[in-house]
């Protein structure tokens, strides 16, 4: 598939919010349809996931107290024909160990977001067999 560039935005989300419904809303509000996320801050009691291929589900990784949000890469596509918010994220504790995974949810304390919006055929997810929701494959 080829894409071309759209806009770019650079927000802060609010202390208090859940990270990933402020992106979801921020798309929808700005009818952002497919394009790439990337974030730095810090979340308070994120819930991060492992998927368990033999289960078909996550295997949910609660961490308590207050991480920095060393990264999130994700990106924005099409489920349930609304934007989505899929992120994988890698965080920091006070000891510098760090955690990574699927994020499933996280407090914001701090976050500063980046979005790059893409022009082009949709990308939508559908639900597949082994329990996840993904994309077409692409074929040669």
């Amino acid at each position: 598939m080829r894409f071309s560039k759209g806009r770019n935005f650079l927000f802060r989300i609010p202390e208090g919010r859940e990270f990933l419904s402020a992106v979801n809303e921020f798309a929808k509000k700005h009818n952002v349809l497919i394009g790439t996320v990337s974030a730095i801050g810090t979340l308070k009691n994120p819930k991060i996931g492992h998927f368990e291929e033999e289960k078909g589900q996550y295997k949910v990784i609660e961490l308590e107290g207050t991480y920095e949000l060393v990264s999130a890469l994700g990106n924005i596509s099409i489920k349930d024909e609304e934007p989505f918010v899929h992120v994988h994220v890698s965080l920091g504790d006070s000891e510098g160990r760090v955690f990574g995974g699927h994020l499933i949810e996280g407090e914001v304390f701090a976050a500063e977001v980046y979005i790059q919006e893409l022009l082009g055929e949709l990308l939508v997810r559908k639900p597949q067999e082994n329990g996840l929701s993904l994309w077409d494959a692409e074929e040669d």
